[in-house]
């Protein structure tokens, strides 16, 4: 067996582990055609995916009176929490969690969505319990700020130097960047792949296979 590089992995939700890109970026439009409003581009919409609901509203819809983000969120869960059931894991995740569990490692979840929304994504995809620790952006500060990384880590007893942040997004790179952790992306989620070579990760994978690999062979 590989000696262990990291003691803690931490992992994006929407896009990393859960199928759910093109289910966000449909939301966060029809919330905003049910307001009347134009609809984001799907580039745009996906671009504010790992942000807290908040905060992506504001960068996908900008301009809307602040009164009205309140509503604009009301519309977006009523729409997500209506379809989450059609939602799946990526093929090949259950594996590769259960994989790291046996070598021991220490897992996470870091994600912009709410509390809510990950304890019912967890229960529907069969996941209570495999996470160590979890983080939401309604408990602490928002990707790309670093604290909700620390706070896993604080969590956990684990150093940033044995640390891996996974995402597929700019702003879980950022997160990596900012708390001083290594980080890999998955190029099949939000953000193009580009961009995500721009953050430095240690590598992208195109798939949950690859990551698995990798994974089992460089953490």
């Amino acid at each position: 067996m590989k000696i262990r590089r990291y003691d803690l992995i931490v992992f994006d939700w929407d896009g990393t582990l859960f199928d759910s890109t093109s289910l966000i970026v449909q939301c966060i439009q029809a919330a905003c055609r049910d307001l009347g409003m134009a609809a984001p581009s799907d580039a745009d919409a996906a671009y504010v995916i790992g942000l807290g609901l908040h905060d992506a509203l504001q960068h996908a819809v900008p301009g809307l009176p602040a009164e009205r983000y309140p509503d604009l969120g009301r519309r977006y869960r009523h729409h997500y929490f209506a379809r989450q059931h059609e939602l799946v894991l990526f093929p090949g995740t259950l594996d590769m969690l259960l994989a790291l569990k046996e070598r021991n490692h220490w897992l996470a979840v870091a994600t912009g969505k709410g509390r809510r929304g990950l304890d019912e994504a967890l229960s529907h995809a069969q996941l209570a319990g495999m996470f160590d620790a979890t983080r939401t952006a309604d408990e602490t500060a928002g990707k790309p700020d670093p604290l909700m990384l620390q706070q896993l880590m604080a969590e956990l007893g684990a150093d940033a130097a044995r640390t891996l942040m996974i995402g597929d997004t700019t702003h879980d790179l950022q997160l990596a960047v900012n708390a001083g952790t290594a980080r890999v992306a998955v190029s099949y989620g939000a953000h193009d792949t580009q961009a995500l070579h721009d953050h430095g990760p240690l590598f992208v994978a195109h798939s949950t296979r690859e990551l698995h690999d990798w994974l089992l062979e460089q953490a």
